[in-house]
């Protein structure tokens, strides 16, 4: 059998590896084994978090719509329905935008989903 030398090819996983944990702390950053498994819980982490990150933002956003529209006596469920009615395609990153930078524009979006409410509602 024919002997394998595995000089470059360990080393640059090597390298890979600890330049990718330089800045942890103690030994996650300094010997391969612990780094290796430092940079796997890393990994593993970042990739679940971008998809919790969305849902976080999501949650936050339907928070301050909540708030900025229960003020003008609203809750948010009454006014997604509202907007849903008068067909306003405003998704919520905006809405909540609208709720914090420019409460005038977002009154005028609560009166016109009360307004699509009362539309609605009535017979006829």
């Amino acid at each position: 059998m024919s002997r394998v030398k595995r000089g470059t090819h360990r080393r640059d996983r090597r390298r890979r590896v600890l330049k990718l944990t330089r800045g942890y702390r103690g030994m996650r950053g300094k010997l391969y084994r612990h780094a290796m498994q430092a940079l796997d819980r890393a990994l593993s982490y970042a990739y679940r978090d971008r998809r919790t990150r969305k849902r976080d933002f999501r949650r936050l956003w339907i928070t301050r719509i909540s708030a900025a529209s229960r003020e003008r006596g609203l809750p948010y469920a009454q006014f997604a329905h509202g907007l849903n009615l008068a067909q306003v395609g405003v998704n919520r990153k905006q809405l909540a935008e609208l709720a914090v930078h420019d409460p005038g524009a977002f009154e005028c979006l609560v009166d016109r989903a009360r307004g699509a409410l009362q539309a609605g509602a009535s017979p006829g």
